[in-house]
């Protein structure tokens, strides 16, 4: 059995918390860990870590190494995607790399997941897990459904036929549905919510791609680097739509632990603790008169007076504020602030790269201000700037650096110059994180502005 996650998506419905260079799989919303690491550790006690494949794409790749040895899994592969085609061909791509790299047969158990959802109890859960991999052996396609609590209209809906064993055939899948409709099929009963989880043999996935996604077939028929090189030409389509609401062959199986896929902020609301006034609090908030509120605090104190049915969301550089009922429309403001050109859609004031991160602590006309740290026994490209010298001041740790031809260690309190068009190199040779403060000075202080002569991470 391989269980094959996909961690690719750049999901904007959490913004400003999650950004499309840190999307919402690596966000700790509701504890010390990601969801990502969460969704690991979900199927540590079905399989061994070698049996996960990650898919993701060159953005995320370092971010998704971190968590995987945060986890305990760093043994789990990590399948790149080319470019993100959706859940079909990122699917189609796994299944090759799991028959050419990993050698699994045609009866082999694949189980898909996301890597964004909060399930628990887990052990509950696995139990759900085993009973899809039994029902996924009886040459089904085995997806799982939630029974629903409330009219829903934030997911897609499974209409349940017949029963099949422990669940039931699929009668048809249904789109996300406007509120009346949503509440029909709360009363009809026979309605689940689709969590996007899917369990079937090697030989099954193949022979529905077959039948009904021939380009998709012949690509992944065609090899992994073939695959690969044609990836970005292949049909931009969903799991759903490309097999599972034409395939004859599905059953659903209904959850029985309790999921969220937490896509919105009232799905947030709903999952976190609430104090006796039912607000959902986390960072430094201090709510006055205050009442069913959510309120997310970040890098200040923030305080609410008189708040009923309010989401409140800050980080350092964003804060949002909404009715609750109405952060769907989140992913309304990604789109308009885009259309913008606002940085703030796609990355946060903190920026992680291979070697540590950095977050930007100021900036204005000629100058930017940042802080960088570098993790032990790592190093940054040996790089230039044409446009921009450099001030390094050093307040943790000790730094091993290069300027032009001259090699230097630099220690706390200390700090060095990088002139304007001089190649230069930042590395930490110590056991604890290395920490500058960096001041550019400069016509133009882009991350573009960087000319690279070596790097240990394979970057242009």
């Amino acid at each position: 059995m391989k269980i094959i996650i996909l961690a690719g998506g750049g999901g904007s419905r959490l913004f400003p918390l999650s950004r499309s260079l840190f999307p919402k799989q690596f966000l700790k919303l509701n504890g010390d860990t990601s969801l990502l690491a969460q969704t690991i550790a979900r199927f540590l006690p079905v399989v061994k870590a070698a049996d996960m494949i990650v898919v993701t794409n060159q953005e995320y790749i370092h971010l998704v190494k971190t968590e995987l040895i945060a986890v305990g899994a760093p043994e789990a592969h990590i399948l790149l995607e080319p470019v993100a085609r959706n859940t079909a061909p990122a699917i189609a791509f796994a299944v090759q790399y799991c028959r050419e790299e990993l050698g699994c047969a045609d009866d082999e158990i694949l189980y898909v997941t996301p890597a964004d959802h909060l399930i628990e109890p887990v052990d509950l859960f696995i139990v759900n897990v085993r009973q899809a991999v039994e029902l996924a052996k009886l040459d089904k396609i085995v997806t799982l459904g939630i029974r629903p609590d409330h009219p829903e209209t934030g997911y897609g809906y499974i209409q349940a036929g017949p029963a099949f064993e422990n669940g039931f055939t699929v009668q048809s899948f249904r789109e996300k549905p406007d509120q009346t409709t949503a509440e029909s099929y709360l009363a009809a009963g026979n309605y689940y919510w689709n969590a996007g989880m899917f369990a079937f043999t090697m030989q099954r996935f193949m022979t529905e791609l077959k039948a009904y996604q021939t380009e998709l077939y012949e690509a992944t028929e065609s090899g992994l680097a073939a695959m690969t090189e044609i990836f970005a030409e292949l049909p931009n389509i969903s799991f759903d739509y490309a097999i599972a609401e034409k395939s004859t062959s599905m059953v659903m199986l209904p959850i029985t632990a309790r999921w969220n896929d937490i896509g919105s902020w009232d799905a947030i609301y709903d999952a976190l603790a609430k104090d006796e006034n039912g607000n959902a609090l986390k960072g430094d908030c201090l709510p006055i008169e205050c009442s069913n509120s959510l309120i997310l605090a970040h890098s200040r104190l923030i305080a609410g007076i008189g708040l009923e049915d309010i989401l409140v969301v800050e980080t350092d550089d964003v804060i949002v504020v909404a009715k609750k009922g109405e952060s769907q429309k989140v992913k309304e403001l990604v789109s308009d602030l885009k259309a913008r050109g606002r940085i703030e859609a796609d990355q946060h004031t903190t920026i992680y790269r291979p070697w540590g991160y950095y977050t930007v602590l100021g900036s204005g006309p000629g100058y930017k201000m940042k802080k960088i740290v570098v993790n032990p026994d790592e190093i940054l490209s040996l790089q230039m700037h044409y446009h921009r010298s450099e001030h390094w001041i050093v307040i943790g740790g000790t730094a091993k650096v290069t300027i032009g031809e001259k090699e230097q260690m630099v220690h706390e309190n200390e700090s060095v110059f990088v002139p304007q068009t001089t190649k230069h190199r930042l590395e930490n040779p110590g056991r604890l994180p290395l920490q500058i403060i960096e001041v550019q000075n400069g016509s133009y202080l882009d991350e573009d502005d960087i000319v690279r002569y070596e790097d240990r991470y394979g970057r242009n």
